[in-house]
């Protein structure tokens, strides 16, 4: 029996945070995560998700957490990404997130409502707080 071969996808920040913390957001991220050969980690992504992690957390816990994002798949900024993601209208490390997802063919999981409508992202809005 074959399995069909799965897309390739780049967590953003925010779901790895997600996923961290076991939110009630995080089922979609957690999912996506379950299979680290399929799961793309731009370095900068490495970097925010370790630097959240080591502020709310330590340096112990920001280690693992780097362990587990290096079972996947990390990509290095290099030249020809950076230069790729100049052409998108988004703040520095987004555009190159999301220029990562684009040049591995790879759909982007986020919260952030700034990649939504975009080709290859996959929105999903962030709970609403209730305030009393």
């Amino acid at each position: 029996m074959t399995s069909a071969k799965r897309r390739f996808v780049v967590v953003d920040s925010c779901g790895w945070i997600e996923a961290i913390k076991g939110s009630s957001a995080a089922a979609l991220f957690q999912e996506a995560l379950a299979d680290p050969e399929q799961v793309i980690v731009p370095a900068i992504v490495l970097y925010e998700v370790t630097k959240h992690v080591l502020r709310e957390a330590g340096e112990t816990e920001a280690m693992k957490v780097a362990s587990a994002m290096q079972a996947c798949v990390v990509v290095p900024v290099d030249a020809s990404l950076a230069l790729s993601a100049m052409k998108h209208k988004l703040a520095l490390a987004d555009s190159l997130i999301y220029a990562t997802a684009l040049e591995h063919g790879a759909i982007l999981l986020t919260q952030d409502a700034h990649f939504a409508g975009l080709p290859s992202v996959q929105y999903q809005p962030k709970p609403k707080t209730r305030s009393l």
